[in-house]
């Protein structure tokens, strides 16, 4: 008996799989614009995620542009978080800064005060309270009859509302 393994159920090497899924894999980094510096990140990322499922895996292919996909959707869904974080905590540092320029202090409130004026009602309120009037979580909860758990949600959707606002308007974030 022969312990070599056939020929068809052989594991297609990396090179092979690269090479025949190339333009393919470059369609989905497209697809989902992803900038140039960090394709061969996901790239490397979603290989050695294959590497470690290695015998698991029966359509190489199709397990290798789903889960490239995937890797993009992680991407992006980062990014916007991080820009999120940037406007909370420009949000925070404006309401904060006692020792900006009252002038400085005052453009920038009315700028705010114009963005959150085109959001709607729910997201006004929400914003206002935590970062207004410095409400905590729960207390910001309690007023706007949410559930303590779900608070954190709404104020995240708020902020990507607001920051949609702020990018529309020509804020460049690390500017």
């Amino acid at each position: 008996m022969s312990s070599s393994v056939p020929p068809d159920l052989a594991e297609p090497s990396l090179e092979d799989i690269l090479i025949r899924m190339e333009p393919r894999l470059k369609r989905v980094l497209s697809r989902y614009r992803i900038p140039a510096q960090d394709a061969e990140d996901l790239l490397q990322e979603t290989f050695l995620i294959m590497i470690s499922k290695a015998g698991t895996i029966r359509n190489h292919d199709a397990w290798l542009l789903g889960t490239l996909a995937n890797r993009c959707i992680i991407y992006w869904r980062k990014h916007r978080s991080r820009l999120w974080d940037l406007v909370d905590a420009t949000i925070l540092e404006l309401l904060a800064d006692v020792e900006a320029p009252p002038q400085e202090t005052s453009d920038l409130r009315f700028d705010l005060d114009a963005l959150l004026a085109n959001l709607p009602d729910r997201c006004r309120s929400v914003l206002r309270l935590r970062y207004g009037f410095g409400c905590s979580t729960a207390e910001a909860a309690e007023k706007m009859g949410y559930c303590s758990s779900s608070i954190r949600k709404v104020t995240r959707r708020c902020l990507a509302a607001l920051t949609e606002q702020l990018l529309s308007a020509g804020f460049q974030p690390g500017s």
